[in-house]
């Protein structure tokens, strides 16, 4: 039963991705910031939940090693989906909103991949998946959150390059406009005008993220490496 790590799964992309695995017979450990009294989901499906800042690279040292005593074994699935944003026109950006974003979507990449990196290597198997965006591209208002994604796609194609001989495979997803709860709650007139920007004409639905990430952590899927796989509809063509 492999092991898996997802950060930032108490809702939203990374609850599916977190119940998708469980479903399919992984052991899954969750990693968030939010308090406990929000991690019953996750443990009424039999998911571990341990809390801690993904961002501070000694917690991420200290809990991860935690996670592998509840998971019974080294990491071998990890999943970097804990983000946020701090949107705003750039010449009113603060310092502290560009740090916060750069920080916990980007930085938390580097910090898990580091402490899990070295038993992938001697163990000659791994996953990373890390959560980029379709806006990574660029979008009006989100210097910081774009500069983030961007920055894990080219962690991610230069990581698999490292590691690719020892069994380890890197991939990025990309979605689009996804069906969460954080999307649900926009006014139905401006997420129709975002909806009719969107080729296939709807939003995506988190079951399509997470089958995605169960493909590419999957035994037959150790050829593919260093890949962002856009899931967006159409909305930009890579």
């Amino acid at each position: 039963m492999r092991k898996v790590l997802v950060t930032g799964g108490v809702s939203g992309i990374g609850y599916g991705i977190a119940t998708s695995f469980k479903k399919a017979g992984y052991n899954v450990c969750v990693a968030c910031i939010e308090p406990k009294e929000k991690h019953h989901k996750l443990e009424e499906n039999g998911i571990s939940v341990i809390q801690w800042d993904v961002s501070d690279f000694k917690a991420c040292e200290a809990n991860i090693s935690k996670a592998e005593e509840k998971l019974g074994g080294n990491i071998e699935i990890l999943v970097n989906n804990a983000g946020i944003t701090r949107d705003g026109m750039f010449h009113k950006q603060s310092r502290d909103n560009w740090d916060a974003v750069i920080d916990i979507n980007l930085s938390s990449v580097f910090n898990m991949s580091r402490v899990v990196i070295e038993k992938m290597r001697a163990n000659k198997f791994g996953r990373i998946i890390s959560m980029s965006s379709v806006n990574a591209h660029g979008m009006l208002g989100q210097t910081n959150y774009s500069a983030s994604k961007a920055g894990i796609e080219g962690f991610t194609k230069a990581l698999a390059l490292e590691v690719a001989k020892y069994g380890i495979t890197v991939n990025a997803i990309a979605p689009g406009y996804v069906n969460t709860e954080m999307v649900a709650a926009v006014p139905k007139e401006a997420l129709d005008k975002i909806i009719l920007t969107v080729p296939i004409g709807r939003l995506a639905e988190v079951s399509e993220i997470s089958r995605a990430a169960l493909f590419l952590t999957a035994e037959e899927a150790g050829f593919i490496t260093g890949v962002v796989l856009p899931i967006n509809g159409g909305l930009r063509l890579y």
